[in-house]
């Protein structure tokens, strides 16, 4: 599975509870504290911008210019993001993150990479690719693909695939970071 669907279900399920705790917050007459759900938030903020800013940056030149601009494209990799985003910054209580927090993104993208890595190592096809194999011929070839992106593809990379990995970690924890300084600054005098 890819990353933005995992990553867009990891904010759905978010949204879901919240949405539920909001319900009975209100039916009860209650108005509490978000505890560990600011954390919850700003993992999935920067969970779901890594994916907004990887996929318009490394992703774009391999997607078929059809797909680019199509509602589901746009939702997985823009809206939600954003709206995420504007979720963190809107509503969750300031000051509430630690700063160990900021390396609890790191949670998600890494299990996701030990899995995607194995399963891929181990065979898993996620998708085939199509070349013709003559120019001249109208013969298709199909290739299997073992790893969902290609910056994770250790065929096509070998161990070069770690530097992608770990560029793309580093790009989490600098978001992380970056969300933590604004929630411990600019929002502590609102």
């Amino acid at each position: 599975m890819f990353y933005t669907i995992q990553s867009n279900l990891l904010a759905a399920i978010l949204f879901a509870f919240l949405a539920v705790r909001t319900g009975r917050s209100l039916r009860d007459g209650l108005r509490g504290s978000a505890g560990w759900h600011s954390r919850l938030g700003m993992v999935c903020a920067v969970d779901l911008l890594v994916t907004l800013v990887v996929f318009w940056v490394l992703l774009v030149p391999e997607v078929p210019a059809a797909y680019l601009w199509t509602f589901d494209n746009i939702a997985v990799h823009t809206v939600t993001p954003l709206l995420c985003l504007f979720d963190y910054i809107l509503f969750s209580e300031p000051r509430r993150l630690k700063y160990r927090d900021v390396y609890y993104v790191c949670i998600f993208p890494l299990c996701y990479v030990a899995f995607t890595s194995v399963a891929g190592l181990a065979g898993y096809v996620y998708y085939f690719s199509s070349t013709f194999s003559d120019p001249l011929s109208s013969t298709i070839e199909l290739t299997p693909v073992r790893f969902p992106y290609f910056f994770l593809d250790f065929d096509q990379l070998g161990f070069m695939a770690l530097a992608y990995i770990g560029a793309i970690l580093v790009f989490f924890l600098l978001l992380s970071h970056l969300i933590f300084i604004i929630d411990r600054k600019a929002r502590a005098e609102s």
